[in-house]
């Protein structure tokens, strides 16, 4: 069987590109309603966190705001309980069942050693495109999801997003 590597170790790289993992991105979150004219409080919480957006858009200065998305190591997302703990809520995640949720995994090149990483659906921010190129040029090396799983990861993403709720459902065949 073939083996295609996961990832690569990005150095000196000044440039984001979809499927980036940046380790301890903060992201801000408001305390209360935005209401326009006001002050607001806000708390910065640090994530680990991989590049959705496509790298042309990137590389080219089309967006303002990065879409990151929250990774969580599996062991951490198992270890509360939920419902990854067991083997069947991790065999759903692997086979792609859990439309909120994609799974990547391990990583085991030199200094970025890492478990299951499991990209978050349902926590998507935007990070300024200015302040994630500084963090990440400050940082000499950062991982790369590489292809095909960078798209796998951009199509489980388009899957989650586009999903369509009917209100009324065609009856089961059972």
């Amino acid at each position: 069987m073939v083996k295609y590597p996961w990832y690569e170790v990005i150095e000196n790289d000044n440039q984001l590109h979809q499927g980036d993992i940046i380790h301890a991105c903060p992201v801000i979150i408001p305390k209360n309603s935005l209401i326009a004219g006001q002050t607001v409080e806000a708390d910065v919480y640090e994530y680990d966190v991989i590049v959705m957006n496509q790298t042309c858009d990137l590389t080219n200065n089309k967006i303002e705001l990065v879409a990151v998305c929250v990774l969580w190591s599996l062991e951490e997302l198992g270890s509360s309980g939920s419902h990854f703990a067991g083997n069947k809520g991790r065999e759903e995640l692997r086979r792609g069942y859990l439309a909120g949720y994609h799974l990547l995994n391990k990583c085991y090149l030199s200094g970025f050693e890492h478990d299951f990483y499991v990209a978050d659906f349902r926590n998507i921010y935007g990070v300024p495109y200015n302040s994630l190129l500084s963090m990440v040029q400050t940082k000499p090396k950062r991982l790369r999801l590489l292809p095909p799983y960078r798209e796998h990861l951009s199509q489980a993403f388009a899957r989650f997003f586009m999903r369509v709720g009917l209100p009324a459902d065609i009856p089961s065949f059972r």
